[in-house]
């Protein structure tokens, strides 16, 4: 399974459950998550996806630090079984 496929089941299971998962890109900053997650109520969080057994590369652990420290919910999928988890902690 590769992260695009994973990226693909997230989207899926979002807008299934009335929300957005949307392509987050930040020109000029390097290592922020790939999506933005938004689901009814106002809840939001960050998603970052790999591929199975893939880890997060330094940046990408440091913006995820930077942006928990704001107050911010940042988790990182590297398995189909942990999107409704993930969605359900959102």
């Amino acid at each position: 399974m590769t992260e695009k496929e994973i990226e693909k089941m997230l989207v899926r299971e979002v807008k299934r459950r009335g929300g957005l998962a949307l392509k987050f890109i930040s020109p000029g900053v390097n290592g922020v998550p790939d999506r933005l997650v938004l689901m009814p109520c106002g809840r939001m969080a960050f998603v970052e996806l790999k591929a199975p057994g893939k880890k997060m590369r330094p940046l990408q652990i440091k913006r995820k630090g930077q942006l928990e420290a704001l107050g911010f919910l940042v988790y990182c999928i590297d398995d189909p079984k942990q999107i409704g988890g993930v969605l359900d902690g959102i």
